[in-house]
C-alpha cells in the first residue's frame, strides 16, 4: 500500500470507529439492555434499536457493493428501518448489537487492504466508505441523544458527557 493510500486508510478507520470525533462507534450500545433499545421518547422518530438495525442494513449494503456484487437501493427510505420499535428479547438484542460489530469491524479491515481509489462503476471505494462512517456518525448521535434522554448515558466503559 503506497505511503498516500495508507493515509487515506487511516483517515478511513478513524472515521468508521469514530475516533478523535465523537464516541466510539461500536460502543454506543454498549450497556443499553433490549428494553431500553425499545424506547422510544415522545416525539423521536426512532428506537435505539430501529437506529442500530437501520445502521446494520446500511453496513451490510456497503458489505456487499465492497465485494462487487449489485445490492439494490430500496425505493423507500422505509425500506431500510426496522418496522418493530425493539427486538422480542434480550439474545435478538444481543444478536442484533452483534451482527452490527462484526459488520463495522469487516468495514475497518477492508479499508485497509482494499485499493481505496479503485473505482467501481461511478464510485470509488473510498467514497463509499466515506458515506457509511458519515451515515454511521450521524446515527450514532442520535443513539448517544436518545441514550441521554433515557438517562443511560455514558455507556459502563465511559464515554463523552460534555
Amino acid at each position: 500500500m503506497a505511503g498516500n493510500e495508507k493515509v487515506l486508510s487511516q483517515i478511513v478507520k478513524r472515521a468508521l470507529s469514530g475516533e478523535g470525533a465523537h464516541a466510539k462507534t461500536e460502543t454506543v450500545f454498549e450497556g443499553v439492555d433490549w428494553n431500553t433499545a425499545a424506547s422510544r421518547p415522545p416525539s423521536a422518530p426512532h428506537s435505539i434499536y430501529q437506529l442500530l438495525k437501520h445502521m446494520s442494513y446500511w453496513q451490510n449494503w456497503v458489505l456487499q457493493w465492497l465485494d462487487g456484487k449489485d445490492p439494490a437501493i430500496p425505493k423507500h427510505a422505509a425500506s431500510s428501518w426496522a418496522p418493530q420499535i425493539g427486538p422480542a428479547n434480550a439474545n435478538e438484542w444481543k444478536q442484533a448489537v452483534s451482527d452490527f460489530h462484526e459488520d463495522l469491524k469487516k468495514l475497518e479491515m477492508l479499508a485497509g487492504t482494499v485499493d481505496l481509489l479503485g473505482r467501481m462503476g461511478r464510485t470509488s471505494r473510498l467514497r463509499m466508505l466515506h458515506t457509511i462512517a458519515s451515515h454511521n456518525s450521524y446515527h450514532a448521535g442520535q443513539v448517544v441523544a436518545l441514550r441521554q434522554l433515557l438517562g443511560k448515558w455514558p455507556p459502563p466503559a465511559g464515554g463523552l458527557t460534555w
